[in-house]
């Protein structure tokens, strides 16, 4: 039987694995971004950039404030800077 820490993990890997994701993670735990900024940076169609976001937010790795009529976006799974660390280190190998 699966353990229920076991099963936060896999949703949480199923979530972020999403290449678009990634990037997107990649680019908010530098800083904070509206979804013009994360479009711009990544040359990804604004409604791409939107849906993955949203995705994002509904699985609380992701939040958001509103700024006037902008809304910025800001990592809030604090796994997520680590991941992140642990794929530029090369420590989560593709060949593995």
């Amino acid at each position: 039987m699966v353990m229920e820490k076991e099963k936060g993990w896999a949703e949480f890997f199923r979530v972020i694995g999403h290449p678009v994701r990634l990037r997107i993670l990649e680019r908010l735990v530098k800083d904070q971004a509206c979804v013009k900024d994360i479009w711009g940076c990544l040359e990804l169609p604004q409604a791409v950039v939107s849906q993955h976001l949203a995705v994002l937010r509904a699985k609380g790795i992701v939040g958001c404030e509103r700024e006037g009529a902008a809304v910025r976006y800001f990592v809030k799974d604090k796994r997520v800077p680590r991941v992140i660390q642990l794929m530029e280190e090369g420590c989560l190998k593709e060949d593995v």
